[in-house]
C-alpha cells in the first residue's frame, strides 16, 4: 500500500499507523473547510460589489473621447501608431485596438 510521508520542522508524520492516519485526514478535512469558506466568502463579497455597482472589471486605458480622438488623429496620417500610443500615453497595442475597433464600427 502506497503512503506519503509529511516532514514538518524535522519530525517525520507517517500517516500508515491508524492514529496518525485519522489525524492526517482530518486535518485536511479541515484545511478542505477552510478553503471552501474562502471561496463562499469571495463570492459573497463579488456579489455584494456588484450589486454596489464596484465589479466592473479592468478600466479601460483610454475613455470613449480619447479614444474617438486617437483615431482621428490617426486618420490624418501625421504620426505613426507608435507616436500616437506615446502622445496618448498608452501601449502601441492599445492604439492599434482602438483602430481597429474604429474600423469594424466603420464597416
Amino acid at each position: 500500500m502506497p503512503y506519503t510521508r509529511l516532514t514538518e520542522r524535522g519530525s517525520v508524520h507517517d500517516p500508515t499507523a491508524p492514529v496518525r492516519r485519522l489525524l492526517f485526514n482530518v486535518l485536511a478535512m479541515v484545511a478542505e473547510f477552510e478553503a471552501d469558506l474562502i471561496r463562499a466568502r469571495t463570492r459573497e463579497g463579488m456579489q455584494v460589489a456588484k450589486a454596489a455597482g464596484r465589479l466592473r472589471g479592468k478600466q479601460p486605458k483610454l475613455s470613449p473621447a480619447q479614444e474617438k480622438h486617437l483615431v482621428e488623429v490617426h486618420q490624418r496620417g501625421e504620426h505613426t501608431t507608435a507616436q500616437i500610443a506615446e502622445l496618448f500615453s498608452v501601449a502601441r497595442s492599445t492604439a492599434y485596438r482602438a483602430i481597429q475597433r474604429a474600423g469594424d464600427t466603420a464597416a
